[in-house]
């Protein structure tokens, strides 16, 4: 199906999507917080904006859909069957600046977390959640 915007437009409507404060975040936040661990969110001057910044465990964690980050082997990463080349393209793109900016905060010091929008169901949550928090303070 064509688009009905124009091209200004579409990227107009796109740029107030802010990715922020997502339910996946805010499920990963409160427990991390109710561990008793104090982070900052969307930390700016960091490559990447990660979602959550730990300083004192010099360790960040992106929560990602799964659609929009190419989780491989998710179901929930389907790509649409319509207009499947810019899908292709874009969700290749995400995949590359995720390396990137993984590859920079590494040289940086910092350990990255990524804990998938999946990962957060409630049959799983618990156990991913408690291996996520495992992670950032036994390797302090």
């Amino acid at each position: 199906m064509a688009d009905t915007v124009s091209k200004e437009k579409r990227s107009e409507i796109m740029s107030h999507v802010t990715g922020k404060e997502t339910k996946p975040e805010k499920i990963v936040r409160k427990y991390l917080f109710a561990q008793g661990l104090r982070y900052r969110k969307n930390v700016k001057r960091l490559p990447g904006t990660p979602d959550i910044v730990l300083q004192k465990y010099k360790a960040v964690i992106f929560v990602n859909g799964c659609f929009w980050h190419g989780h491989q082997g998710c179901k929930y990463a389907h790509l649409p069957s319509t207009n499947l080349e810019y899908w292709e393209k874009k969700i290749a793109d995400n995949l590359e600046r995720d390396k990137r900016k993984t590859q920079e905060l590494e040289r940086l010091g910092y350990r990255v977390s990524v804990v998938w929008q999946c990962q957060l169901k409630p049959k799983v949550r618990e156990q991913n959640l408690r291996s996520l928090y495992n992670n950032i303070v036994e390797h302090t």
